[in-house]
């Protein structure tokens, strides 16, 4: 009997672990952090309803966090199998998960020398060796390439777009084709190839992150060129809170365009996280998982000028010459980007420039809902500035790609398990599903077990 549980992304954003049963056999469909609201977080710490030794492999189809961030963790309570993943998602995940163990062991050290953990001692949820062991367990699988898994099952990723090496997995086993369409990005997107069509599944396990929303149509460059000379003529810096995979090469991709239009010649453009630093550079070693030209890679890294140092980041946020800064984390939870959030989030002629996905409970998504203060680092800092959401410029496939994405299986599916997406996006997309294609949908419950 082949079954599914979700462990994670049941009716939230984050935390994404899709379970597949057959017998004794088990493969994980991702292995993500919670992230966003206390609740959540805590589930982190929660041990999983199956026991980590238990589980055969690991499919990831991408190296976010909230996809690929519980592998340690995973790792170190008994996980010894093996993690497929495409070539550029293994190297992703070695920037993120080796920087999100430093920091956790960072987080636990602070704690425990401030004294305002609850537990004594604090501890990281997973630290340094941990991750560098689970790198040691990765397996590149090439794209459209049927590769064959643990207990027989037979694994081909397909191009989701979304990031540098995102997939969809195409899974047959037990005479049941199971396609998970993992982050799906936009069509048309100037960088990254557009989602590929799967031929047909008996059933499909959907993100939901934009399954309620539409996308504004606008250019996304003039958007975003017409934001910065607004904010530069009045004297003000910009500051972008982005992903450091994605999101921080799609905007230097634009502000490249418009340096190319002849706008913004005078304006320094700084990208200050180690992290998008390191993930730029993979544009050129992974060349053929994105439209780029060679030449056109060695242009959009050289637009910005690299922070790698804490001085360096230091010196920006004491500038008060007009600028663009683009900093991590995307979501404004941590990383650099806060100590620019402390020093210009004050000032009206400043702005602060969201690009992606904000989830509920974290700065970013207090931000833009309009909040007057944000604490951070213990501080309440008021926000003055002019907060804009550039959601033109989001990773995720809105609606109507995915229904798009949808629409592209040649025959309908017994089912279509709805996931990763707050409750109103899951519900609206089941609706537009049931109401357009006819086929029977669901929003899984966290744990909730389905025969296939």
């Amino acid at each position: 009997m082949l079954t599914l549980t979700s462990l994670g992304g049941a009716s939230t954003v984050t935390g994404s672990k899709h379970l597949l049963t057959n017998g004794d056999k088990r493969i994980l469909i991702d292995c993500g952090l919670f992230q966003g609201f206390k609740n959540l977080r805590e589930l982190n710490w929660a041990p999983l309803s199956v026991p980590p030794s238990s589980i055969d492999a690991v499919v990831l189809t991408h190296a976010h966090l909230d996809h690929s961030g519980y592998l340690p963790r995973l790792v170190r309570d008994g996980f010894k199998g093996r993690i497929y993943a495409t070539a550029a998602t293994r190297d992703v995940a070695e920037l993120i998960l080796k920087d999100s163990a430093f920091l956790n062991e960072k987080d636990a050290e602070y704690a425990n020398r401030k004294g305002f953990s609850r537990h004594k001692p604090a501890l990281p949820l997973y630290g340094v060796r941990d991750a560098e062991r689970t790198m040691e367990m990765f397996t590149i699988v090439p794209f459209e390439t049927a590769f064959e898994l643990p207990g027989g099952a037979i694994l081909t990723f397909r191009y989701a777009g979304h990031i540098l090496g995102a997939a969809s997995a195409d899974i047959e086993w037990a005479d049941r084709r199971i396609a998970f369409s993992g982050d799906l990005g936009r069509y048309d997107d100037p960088m990254l190839p557009d989602p590929a069509a799967i031929p047909g599944a008996d059933y499909i396990v959907v993100e939901s992150t934009y399954g309620n929303r539409t996308h504004d149509p606008a250019n996304t460059t003039e958007v975003l060129g017409q934001i910065v000379e607004r904010t530069v003529k009045r004297g003000g810096t910009v500051v972008i809170p982005a992903f450091a995979v994605g999101r921080a090469q799609s905007l230097l991709y634009h502000l490249w365009k418009l340096r190319m239009a002849g706008r913004l010649s005078g304006v320094p453009i700084y990208l200050d996280s180690p992290m998008a630093i390191a993930a730029t550079d993979l544009l050129h070693a992974h060349s053929d998982d994105h439209r780029l030209t060679h030449d056109e890679c060695t242009a959009i890294c050289e637009i910005a000028t690299y922070t790698r140092d804490v001085e360096g980041s230091k010196a920006i946020t004491a500038s008060s010459w007009p600028k663009v800064v683009i900093s991590a984390s995307g979501m404004a939870t941590g990383g650099r980007v806060l100590h620019h959030l402390k020093s210009f989030a004050g000032d009206p002629k400043n702005t602060i420039l969201f690009s992606g996905y904000q989830a509920a409970g974290t700065r970013g998504r207090a931000m833009v809902e309009g909040v007057p203060e944000i604490k951070i680092h213990g501080q309440w800092i008021p926000v003055r500035a002019e907060v804009k959401d550039l959601s033109v410029l989001s990773a995720h496939a809105d609606s109507n790609e995915l229904m798009r994405w949808l629409s592209g299986f040649q025959r309908g599916p017994s089912r279509v398990f709805i996931v990763h997406g707050e409750d109103s996006a899951s519900e609206a997309l089941r609706t537009r599903i049931d109401r357009e294609l006819g086929w029977d949908a669901t929003v899984p419950r966290q744990d909730q077990v389905f025969e296939l």
